[in-house]
């Protein structure tokens, strides 16, 4: 069972940070209305929002770069995915490091969306 929760928080954390990287409006595939983001401690609900906020960040592109992930499975089969890694943005030296944390919950295709998504650069 751990393993399989691994494997998922793995899954999902390549396949957001690849669209994030170099699709990012097909972020809102992973939302739903009842979604909510806290982006640098500013709280944002629902798919539009969240995805405004995303694609309006003031960078076109940028590669993550992940350190870890560590999942732990949540109530009625979710499963909650907290990352480590770093940002690297274009003509930037210095990469910026961050943590996110994902609680994803199943849908009945089998699939998962994104219920909570956490975001904050590590300064210091």
């Amino acid at each position: 069972m751990e393993e399989q929760i691994d494997l998922v928080g793995k899954a999902f954390a390549d396949h957001y940070y690849h669209l994030f990287d170099n699709d990012r409006p097909a972020l809102s595939s992973l939302y739903k209305p009842s979604s909510m983001l806290t982006f640098e401690g500013h709280k944002i609900q629902g798919v539009e929002d969240i995805t405004a906020k995303l694609t309006s960040l003031p960078f076109d592109q940028c590669r993550h770069v992940i350190n870890t992930i560590d999942s732990q499975p949540s109530f009625s089969g979710g499963i909650v995915v907290f990352i480590s890694g770093s940002l690297q943005l274009p003509g930037e030296e210095h990469h910026l490091r961050f943590s996110q944390m994902f609680h994803l919950i199943p849908m009945l295709e089998g699939n998962f969306y994104v219920q909570n998504d956490i975001f904050r650069l590590n300064y210091g």
